[in-house]
């Protein structure tokens, strides 16, 4: 009987690993296939902009490392701006249809996805929008449209930007739980919520200061998009008066009160259909893969653009994080490749450690040494992500790019108050006098306390030093408008930590510039290396490395788990941080 046990275990062992063969047979015979999607676009066809999930500035060229053979996600807004360009130059994209509600991306995203629209519309090509309900940044991508819809029953949300910050050093005392801050900027506010109970008037000046350019810069889009004069819109905002259909239609925010059959009728009308014959719809994600797959690169000049999006931490890095190895790889195999004539760094960063940001400036100067680099700033690029920008040739932002944030901080948890509460007491036994370090069972000593400081002032002035000698500015300037302080795009042009505003084409259209070409392509970097599980998780829902987070997210919704990885990503960091000293969502 035993035998026969173990003889129906391996053959169901067998069968098991067959099938799991089969299925990774079928992914990648569907992965090498996709390479060369084929969609149907029909004569008379309009282009469904309806972005699900949370919008990146680049989908990913991965590796896949079992099978030997690469692919892409072609969902990225690199992918999406270039679909938009191609959909105004085919004639069988009679027009764009914006379909979304709660959409995930940031503002400065939002804008250049506005100006690709615009440039749309220039071809005499039509925009229509509908939404059950606009979230605000729904509506201000919608404001582009030429027509925009609403539900009978929704409602759009239009108020204006708020800041809302907790803090937590009541707290601290009453668990005995607390964070010893060690920083340098009197904006560093990242630390505020642990050292006081209230915002010091530094904070709420540069959080101020930042919404109102922010906002500006919506409401400036939307009164040119609308034809509503700006302090008409502000009035809107603050009396809440577009919050019914029939209240923002009377205000002009919207074109047309009506259901989604209703408008389907007028996409109809818009494209000269008659009779019983439907729109086609052309999905944004099938048409930026059918896009980008014709339009390869076969040795023409190049330029490579680079991602840089996520936290800077040190190590390789992935999709998700900016890691040195990823972006220094990128950087070298761009140098030595003789077809690449220049590269555009694309940030999209709040900072991170330290010492990886350092390590990716450093291989950026080594870089432009042999060729010209651009940065294309997207809604983030503070404090390490302004660290691997200042030493570009010249920078580009968005106006509503979040930048500066030059300052540096380090927090060290401390639980000796919990542990004497609980009955936990922590003898040590030393060969030298500094051999323990830290320990977060004792108060954070004098003598661990200066040496501190000191790594975070050498740092801070290596920032500081980095940054004067990339923008051409003295120590003493850049020491004026550093301190942690953060900017908006709009902001950071005025007093030099950028030389231009502008998107990433623009940041490309410079960098052919200086390579002397009339005519080039781009290749994209990173390219990331995947496994089996990875695909897995993410085509076929299947996952073991991945399924709690799955289930987490599931629960608890996407606002709640983001939360979750914000405290995962603080108990996780390492070292002196240079990061953006807040989480801003703008919805």
């Amino acid at each position: 009987m035993k035998f026969l046990r173990n003889l129906l275990a391996s053959v169901l062992g067998c069968l098991i690993a067959f099938g799991v063969f089969f299925v990774m047979l079928l992914i990648f015979v569907s992965l090498a296939g996709s390479q060369e999607q084929v969609i149907n676009v029909p004569e008379t066809a309009v282009l469904q902009l309806e972005i699900d999930g949370q919008l990146k500035d680049y989908g990913g060229k991965f590796d896949f490392t079992d099978f030997g053979v690469n692919f892409e996600k072609y969902d990225g807004l690199n992918r999406i701006l270039q679909a938009i360009d191609a959909a105004a130059e085919d004639d069988r994209i009679k027009g764009i249809s914006i379909r979304n509600n709660n959409f995930q991306a940031g503002i400065a995203q939002t804008g250049a996805l506005r100006e690709a629209l615009e440039a749309f519309k220039a071809t005499g090509k039509f925009v229509y929008a509908y939404g059950d309900v606009y979230a605000q940044k729904d509506y201000y991508l919608a404001s582009v449209a030429d027509s925009v819809f609403v539900n009978p029953v929704g409602d759009i949300d239009f108020k204006g930007l708020a800041s809302e910050v907790l803090f937590f050093k009541d707290l601290q005392e009453k668990t005995g739980i607390k964070l010893e801050v060690i920083r340098h900027g009197k904006y560093k506010s990242a630390v505020e919520p642990f050292l006081d109970n209230k915002m010091s008037p530094q904070n709420r000046e540069q959080v101020s200061e930042l919404l109102f350019s922010l906002w500006n810069t919506v409401i400036e889009d939307i009164s040119v998009s609308r034809g509503i004069p700006a302090e008409t819109l502000n009035t809107i905002a603050n009396t809440l008066g577009a919050r019914t259909p029939a209240m923002a239609l009377q205000e002009g925010l919207v074109d047309r009160i009506a259901y989604l059959d209703e408008y389907e009728s007028s996409l109809k009308e818009a494209c000269g259909l008659e009779g019983d014959k439907e729109v086609k719809y052309v999905k944004l994600k099938d048409y930026s893969e059918y896009t980008a797959t014709k339009s390869k690169v076969y040795g023409k000049d190049r330029i490579a653009v680079i991602y840089a999006e996520g936290e800077i931490v040190y190590g390789k890095g992935n999709k998700d994080v900016v890691g040195q190895g990823v972006i220094l790889e990128s950087l070298r195999k761009a140098r030595k490749d003789d077809k690449v004539k220049a590269v555009v760094l694309r940030i999209n960063s709040p900072g991170g450690s330290a010492l990886a940001s350092d390590i990716i400036w450093r291989e950026v100067e080594v870089t432009k040494k042999e060729k010209p680099v651009v940065v294309s700033m997207g809604n983030l690029a503070a404090s390490g992500g302004y660290y691997i920008a200042a030493g570009a040739d010249k920078i580009y932002a968005e106006p509503t790019t979040i930048t500066g944030s030059i300052g540096v901080f380090g927090m060290l948890p401390n639980i000796k108050e919990l542990a004497e509460r609980m009955g936990v007491n922590a003898e040590h036994v030393l060969t030298n006098s500094q051999a323990l370090g830290y320990s977060p069972f004792q108060p954070l000593s004098d003598s661990y306390r200066q040496v501190t400081t000191e790594s975070i002032e050498h740092i801070y002035k290596t920032f500081v030093g980095h940054v004067a000698k990339g923008r051409g500015m003295k120590t003493e300037d850049v020491d004026a408008i550093a301190q942690g302080r953060v900017w908006s795009g709009a902001e950071a042009l005025e007093i030099g930590l950028v030389d231009e505003i502008g998107g990433l084409n623009d940041a490309l259209a410079y960098a052919a510039e200086e390579a002397g070409m009339d005519e080039y392509v781009t290749v994209d970097y990173p390219v990331y290396s995947t496994s089996v599980q990875e695909v897995m998780d993410t085509f076929i829902g299947v996952s073991v490395t991945g399924g709690k987070e799955q289930i987490i997210k599931e629960e608890i919704g996407e606002e709640g788990y983001r939360v979750l990885q914000a405290i995962k990503q603080l108990t996780q960091q390492k070292g002196v941080q240079a990061r953006l000293p807040y989480e801003l969502v703008i919805y």
